[in-house]
């Protein structure tokens, strides 16, 4: 499904330049029409007069909806080919986007964020397939890296689109054209994307059981410690992405078009520290850009309890992109490290099973505290699950730059 990408192409920059079509602009639209939401939706859910921890559930049950299709999105793809389960998943996060300023009630809102969430899954493990049948394993960090700048790009891009359109033309503008950029995402996508591969995709539907009994018994310590980092780390991260917005809107008072000024700002820190952080991780070790990145954005939320206004909250916001994007991709690639080599894939997907169980949890718990406490209790309350993180890194993971280079643990799947 490579739209004509050679799997053996020699020069990283023709490789580039030929997945623009069918892989970064795709993308791009894509993470823009989500990025549009992220300063609109709280707001727009909170018009339907419910609570802050209802708010938190229209947001966060799309990474429910993602949860649940992760695994069959998985076997979908072996079957049917990543291109149509590409096409379909952007479709669907379009049609339910596109039927978000339509919600007249707030259970149909939910229903629309659960059904993207489906979509969602089967966008973007199809998106892994493609990368993983389209390039070579020497040229993929490259590729890999470039995409998850691309993605950020588009989530730079969208608050600021979306805080202006919900300031002009209305709240419900903003949605149509988080659907249109999802609609755009789609018939790149439909186009460029021409042939299928018969390559295995990166992530496989299921787990090879005895493999991972196998690894866990070998190293529980260690895998037992990963894991708790990773979930604590997700649902830092999932609570900065919903406390961000509600704390400007509820607890400061900004305007929806300040408020996706200063979330796109800052999102801009975090894009262009993507490659960077990759360089630090292969050079020095993964705790080495681990370990500091969550420490500066365990210290943002802090500052975010304290913010009083727009220039405050900006440099809360500055501070926690500055540490999100130093640890882009820190626990991926800790969770590739330890992978048994007999079960790479099935184990990565489990790492990300708890790794979206964090991102749907922060949001949920980010209501459930702000309800219960205040938005100023709730993000000291989501900084304890950074400073959580930080400890289990820094004295009971393991450097696996070191153990991967010692044990040559065999290719990719």
């Amino acid at each position: 499904m490579a739209g004509g990408v050679s799997s053996r192409t020699g020069n990283p920059s023709n490789l580039i330049l030929r997945l623009i079509l069918p892989l970064y602009l795709p993308t791009f639209l894509f993470s823009l029409g989500q990025g549009i939401l992220l300063p609109t939706l709280p707001l727009f859910a909170h018009s339907f007069g419910v609570s802050f921890t209802l708010v938190t559930v229209a947001i966060g049950i799309q990474g429910v909806g993602t949860l649940a299709a992760s695994v069959p999105a998985g076997f979908v793809i072996a079957r049917a080919g990543g291109r149509p389960v590409m096409i379909a998943g952007s479709g669907i996060v379009a049609l339910s986007s596109l039927a978000l300023p339509f919600a007249g009630l707030f259970p149909l809102l939910v229903a629309y964020r659960f059904v993207g969430g489906v979509g969602a899954a089967l966008w973007t493990i199809s998106r892994f397939a493609f990368i993983a049948a389209s390039v070579p394993v020497d040229q993929r960090g490259r590729v890999s890296a470039l995409f998850g700048g691309v993605s950020r790009a588009g989530m730079f891009a969208g608050p600021i689109v979306g805080g202006v359109l919900a300031q002009g033309p209305g709240m419900r503008v903003a949605l149509l054209a988080s659907a249109l950029a999802a609609f755009g995402a789609l018939a790149v996508a439909a186009v460029f994307i021409k042939r299928e591969s018969a390559a295995r995709p990166l992530m496989g539907g299921g787990l090879i059981l005895g493999a991972l009994v196998k690894a866990v018994r070998e190293s529980p310590a260690e895998l037992t410690s990963a894991s708790t980092a990773q979930l604590f780390i997700q649902l830092l991260r999932g609570g900065r992405t919903t406390l961000l917005p509600l704390f400007g809107s509820f607890a400061i008072g900004l305007d929806v078009d300040t408020l996706g000024i200063i979330i796109g700002a800052s999102a801009l820190i975090d894009m262009v520290l993507f490659y960077p952080a990759g360089f630090i991780m292969d050079r020095f070790g993964r705790k080495f850009a681990s370990v500091p990145a969550f420490v500066i954005l365990t210290a943002g939320m802090v500052l975010v309890s304290v913010a009083v206004d727009a220039t405050s909250l900006f440099i809360a916001a500055a501070v926690m992109s500055l540490g999100n994007g130093l640890g882009s991709g820190s626990m991926m690639t800790l969770g590739a490290d330890l992978a048994p080599p007999e079960a790479r894939g099935e184990f990565l997907g489990f790492w990300r099973l708890i790794g979206d169980s964090g991102s749907t949890g922060g949001p949920l718990l980010v209501g459930g505290m702000a309800d219960l406490w205040g938005f100023e209790a709730a993000a000291i309350a989501v900084a304890g699950f950074g400073l959580a993180a930080v400890i289990t890194l820094a004295f009971f993971v393991p450097e696996t730059l070191r153990y991967e280079t010692r044990a040559q643990r065999g290719p990719e799947p």
